[in-house]
Parts: structure tokens; C-alpha cells; sequence
């Protein structure tokens, strides 16, 4: 049976659709995804949920997404010999993203590292949330540190666009309330909501301004209530997942175990240069990651593609070269939507053949039984500029 959010009884209240999350062929590793977690896939107006993400702010719902809590003295410079981005350093109230590697440089693990100060919190996949706790522990000697999978009693919401900060502000309490309109990118703090602790972290994913939430799993519905309470009648609304995977796409968001896998290289991934340091010490698997950046290229890699026409790939859907169409694939596509933004433009991520990666390279795509032409665009599409912010 797959793992249900504890919001469940309020999405069917509001006549939420459900879709199970997690892919079984995202790697080698049997355990990954095993059952599943069941997340919302839209309130029945995907337009109106798309519209409130780009236009006001919209609230999500994310059981897909599990928490570690860090504690000891030596967590910073443990972690930093493990994972790929420079932690060194690293204050209360800032937050890196990093990959954890295995030692043949595959990647375990996409993780957002939040330092608090008393402790650390590691967001990654649900589904790997276990394997990546008992994996790091598993090269702890005498360190002071402890790594505990709270995924169950930790959860996540997020509240995405331009009037984010604004609504968060309106349920917060002071002194945090004032201080949440300082919180940049990369930035973390703890406010409480009507008298529930939150610790809330800015990561802008989506071309949007992205606040995530992280509070006691119990206390998960009275926080998502506050904030739709104070956003009624204002443009806030909830959304689902095919609302935010339109918008991932756009702004060029590719995500582990669904545009890449266990299996996957970091030189493969399109997130390069925002998880890894290339400066660090040494790192689990930082081998394998310098001597591609130093002496090669990976055999393919992640791109973004536009779509000629209105037939739509699916993930799967084959990529070929159009001098042979016949007898050379050379990738396939890992997601795809239409975009608002883009006059509904057919745009899609896909993991092509080193060799057809350029930046205005054609090629041909499967799409819906037809032969699609489209031409190699890097992975973001939309936004050219920064966030909006109210």
C-alpha cells in the first residue's frame, strides 16, 4: 500500500485527484520506490493551479519528500568529506544543495543541507530517505555525529510564487513575521505559525519565489489551514503535481529518479554546477566527478527540447537523429508538457547522446505515434530574469 499524507482527509474534502509517486526503474536498487507514495496530482483545474503558482502563490502538499535531522559537533565537516558541495563553514541560516555519491561517482542522493545552528536538516527524496541515512552512517568512526531519518515526523509543504513571503508573513508571529521578508535564496530561519514551530528554507526552483515549510507531521494540517485561511478570496490555492511539474520544466528543474537515477553521473544531470563544488576537499566518489571535468565528457547528458507542432512525447519516447532515423537512437525523453509561457509550446527534458547535445541541434521525437522535429535548447526555458517578489 502506498504512504498517504496525513492532509489526506482534507485533498478528498476538496475533491483532490491522487496519483502514486515514485518510479521502480529510476535505478538498480530494488528497494527504491517500493510501494510508492500517493500525492495529489490536481484539484480537477490544473490551469487555475498553474495560473495561482505564476500570478499569487500556490500551497503543496509534499509527502514525496523526506528529512534527516543532523546533531554533534562534527556534523559540518563530516558531511563536508561527504557530500559534493562545500560545507565548510557553513552558518546557521544557509542552506546548499549537494549530492551524495557512491564511490563509482553514481549519485545516491539529491539533498538540500539546512544548518540551523543546533542542528542540520538533510531534505531528499521519501523514498530514499532510509537507504541515505543508513548509507552516511555507515562511514561515521568517532565522529560527534548522529544521522536520524524523522520523515515520519517531519513534514514538508510549500508555498511557490510571487506573494509567498506575503501570505507566510500573514500567519507567522512576531519578531519572524518582519524577519521572513529579509530570506533570500539560499537562506533559512525558524518561525512559528499560531503556535506551531516551522523551520522554513528558500530554495526558488520554479522561477518563482519557493518557501518550504518543514513542521511536526501532526501539527501538518493546522499550518496548511492557517495559510489557507489567510489566502481565501486572495489568489492562493492548492495545487497539485502536474501543476508544478509544468512549471518545473519551464524553469529548467530537473529532478532525481525522474530526468536522472541512482545510475546517473553528475556530469549528466544539468544540476553540475549548482551541487558540486570543484574547490573542496575531497569527497565520497570526487574522483570519478574530476576526472570527467578534467580530462573527458560523460556519454550523455541531460537537455532541454522544443517541440515542433502540438504532439506531445512521454516520457520514454525515443530520440533519434534525422539523418537516420531508422537505426540510430540517441536518447529519450524524461519529462514534457506544454507551456503556458512559451504560448503552449511542447518543451521536454531529455537524456541525449553526448554528440547531439549543442544548443540548436535538430532532432527527432516520438511524440503521441508521430515523428516530432525539435532542436536542443539548454533546460531552462522560462524565467530569462529573476523571481518575482511582492
Amino acid at each position: 500500500m502506498a504512504t498517504i499524507s496525513p492532509l489526506r482527509n482534507l485533498q478528498e474534502q476538496a475533491e483532490a485527484e491522487f496519483m502514486v509517486y515514485g518510479r521502480r526503474d529510476a535505478g538498480s536498487a530494488a528497494d527504491v520506490a517500493a510501494e510508492g507514495i500517493e500525492i495529489v496530482s490536481t484539484y480537477g483545474e490544473i490551469e487555475a493551479e498553474y495560473a495561482s503558482l505564476r500570478r499569487s502563490a500556490a500551497l503543496m502538499d509534499l509527502p514525496q519528500r523526506g528529512v534527516l535531522r543532523v546533531t554533534g559537533a562534527d556534523r559540518v565537516d563530516f558531511l563536508n568529506r561527504m557530500l559534493t558541495n562545500e560545507l565548510k563553514g557553513l552558518a546557521a541560516g544557509q542552506v546548499v544543495n549537494a549530492l551524495w555519491l557512491n564511490r563509482k561517482g553514481r549519485i545516491e542522493a539529491d539533498l538540500s543541507v539546512i544548518e540551523l545552528g543546533d542542528e542540520m536538516l538533510l531534505v531528499v527524496d521519501a523514498t530514499l530517505a532510509q537507504r541515505t541515512a543508513d548509507s552516511l552512517s555507515g562511514f561515521l568512526f568517532s565522529e560527534d555525529v548522529a544521522i536520524e531519518n524523522v520523515t515520519g515526523r517531519q513534514h514538508i509543504l510549500s508555498l511557490l510564487g510571487p506573494r509567498a513571503i506575503e501570505f507566510l508573513r500573514s500567519v507567522a508571529e512576531e519578531p519572524q513575521a518582519a524577519a521572513l521578508t529579509d530570506l533570500t535564496p539560499g537562506r533559512a530561519m525558524r518561525c512559528t505559525v499560531h503556535g506551531h514551530p516551522v523551520v522554513v528554507y528558500r530554495d526558488d526552483l520554479l522561477g518563482e519565489v519557493g518557501l518550504h515549510l518543514i513542521c511536526r507531521t501532526e501539527q501538518a494540517v493546522a499550518v496548511h489551514e492557517q495559510l489557507l485561511e489567510v489566502g481565501l478570496g486572495q489568489g492562493l490555492r492548492s495545487i497539485g503535481w502536474y501543476a508544478f511539474n509544468i512549471a518545473r520544466i519551464e524553469a529548467g528543474c530537473p529532478m532525481h529518479l525522474i530526468d536522472f537515477g541512482l545510475d546517473s553521473l553528475p556530469h549528466e544531470t544539468g544540476i553540475l554546477r549548482r551541487h558540486v563544488s570543484f574547490t573542496k576537499g575531497c569527497y565520497l566518489g570526487q574522483e570519478v566527478v574530476a576526472r570527467m571535468e578534467s580530462l573527458g565528457h560523460p556519454s550523455k547528458v541531460l537537455v532541454g527540447l522544443k517541440v515542433a507542432g502540438e504532439h506531445m512525447p512521454v516520457t520514454g519516447s525515443q530520440v533519434f537523429d534525422p539523418a537516420d532515423q531508422v537505426a540510430e537512437i540517441i536518447g529519450a525523453v524524461t519529462s514534457a508538457t506544454p507551456s503556458p509561457m512559451l504560448g503552449r509550446t511542447i518543451i521536454a527534458f531529455a537524456m541525449v547522446k553526448y554528440s547531439r547535445t549543442g544548443i540548436g541541434t535538430e532532432v527527432i521525437v516520438n511524440a503521441e505515434g508521430q515523428r516530432a522535429r525539435a532542436v536542443v535548447h539548454d533546460l531552462k526555458f522560462w524565467p530569462r530574469e529573476a523571481p518575482r517578489e511582492t
